[in-house]
Formats: structure tokens, sequence, C-alpha cells
């Protein structure tokens, strides 16, 4: 084995919920869902991020990182997406994103040299896109895919903006992230000794002065963040007739 992907499906979804307008005639059993596991059009934020993962050739194992209720829910899940080839069994996550790949890495055979990340809640991720990206860490050490900021973005500290940083020189970070696991290795332990939180494993190992890649992205790859999110992806679903 080479390549490994972790897919991270530990989240909460505390935006989520709290993004949640209740809708006419919709089970309110949504919100009780791991993240992970909220329907769209038909088929989990999980199911469908597996399903993009596994027609990648160039990944050779998927490992599944879970909260404890996605864990329980495993077996009856199993029968969304059937049978996927190297398919590991999952393991459980933790607190913040940095613990859920940590224990990811450490459920990993030791002859995987390149890791990638993905966040289930990116469930319209094209597997050409992953593809790309899995091709410039190789070249690279370390890649990411992300897409351009079209919006002003103001950095603002007690209420008043302090700096307007141009636009062109700005990218929203996506997932898939690829790295050689040694590097990334290298950033959590970093971190973890530094106290450092990150939300973003790109920044964490770019922090260390490594090189890091960006791939441009298509603009549907999307996170779930609220519930707006979802519909948009489902909106994005139905144009290209691809629902449930």
């Amino acid at each position: 084995m080479t390549v490994a992907a972790l897919v991270l499906g530990a989240g909460r979804g505390e935006r989520f919920r709290a993004s949640r307008a209740r809708v006419s005639g919709e089970s309110p059993s949504i919100d009780a869902l791991p993240k992970a596991l909220i329907p769209l059009a038909g088929r989990s934020l999980f199911a469908r991020s597996l399903a993009a993962l596994s027609a990648v050739p160039e990944l050779d194992l998927l490992q599944p990182v879970l909260s404890q209720d996605g864990i329980e829910a495993w077996a009856s899940l199993r029968e969304e997406w059937g049978e996927i080839e190297h398919l590991a069994a999952p393991v459980l996550g933790g607190a913040e994103r940095q613990d859920s790949v940590r224990c990811g890495l450490a459920a990993l055979p030791s002859d995987i040299a390149w890791v990638a990340i993905h966040d289930a809640a990116r469930p319209l991720v094209q597997p050409a896109e992953i593809s790309r990206v899995i091709a410039a860490a190789k070249e690279h050490g370390a890649a990411l895919l992300a897409t351009p900021v079209t919006d002003t973005v103001h950095r603002v500290v007690g209420g008043q903006i302090v700096e307007t940083p141009d636009r062109a020189t700005l990218f929203a970070a996506a997932t898939p992230q690829v790295f050689r696991k040694d590097w990334l290795s290298e950033a959590l332990l970093a971190a973890a000794t530094e106290g450092i939180v990150g939300t973003d494993d790109a920044g964490l190992v770019a922090r260390l002065g490594y090189r890091v890649e960006v791939v441009l992205g298509e603009a549907s790859n999307l996170k779930i963040t609220t519930d707006a999110d979802r519909l948009a992806a489902e909106r994005w679903l139905e144009s290209f007739g691809e629902g449930a």
C-alpha cells in the first residue's frame, strides 16, 4: 500500500443543528444524527464521500474516522454503500480535528507513505480532482484543493477594519489535502507540543516551512456546515440529475 485516505466524520455538527430551520413535513430525526450521517438527496454525506473516494484508483485504503454514534451505527450503514474495496473498519475520532487525524493515522498500516485527509462533510468532491491533488502532493510533498476567494475580505479587530488583503492572493481551503505521512506526523506533534489547535491540516504542515501546493478545485466541492449548505448541495445534485 502507498496512499491512504482518512475520511473524517467525527464532527458533532453543532453549527449545522444551530442553523436548522424546521421544514413542514420533514422529520426532526435529522437533528439527532451525527453530522456525517445527515442525508443529502437520499444518501448520507458519508456515503457520498466514500463513493467519490472509492472511485479513485490512486487510493489504496479508506480509513473512516467517526464519532461514537457513527461507529455504533456502522453495521446498519454498510448496506447504504455495499461492498467497497479497501474500506477499513472505522476508528473513533477525538474532540478536535487534529485529534481525529491522529486517531486515523495511528490506525494506518506502516507501509502507507502518503495520507489524504477528506471531510465527509464535503460529499460532492469529484474523483478527478482527488486524483489531481494526489499527483501534486507526490510531486511537491503536500497539496490541497482550494478555490479562489471572490468576495472582498476584511480583517476586523474590535469591530473595525484593520486590513483588506488583496483577494487575488486569497484561496479558500478545501479537502482532500494530501501529505507525506512523515510531514503530517511531524506537524501534528509540533502543534500538540505548542498547544496549537488548527482548523486546517495544510496550515499546520505549512507552518513548519514545508511547501504545500495549491490545486484548483471545483466550486461544487462545498462543505455542509449549515442547513442552507445542505439545501444548496441538493439543488446542485438535482441540476445534474444526481439525486438519490
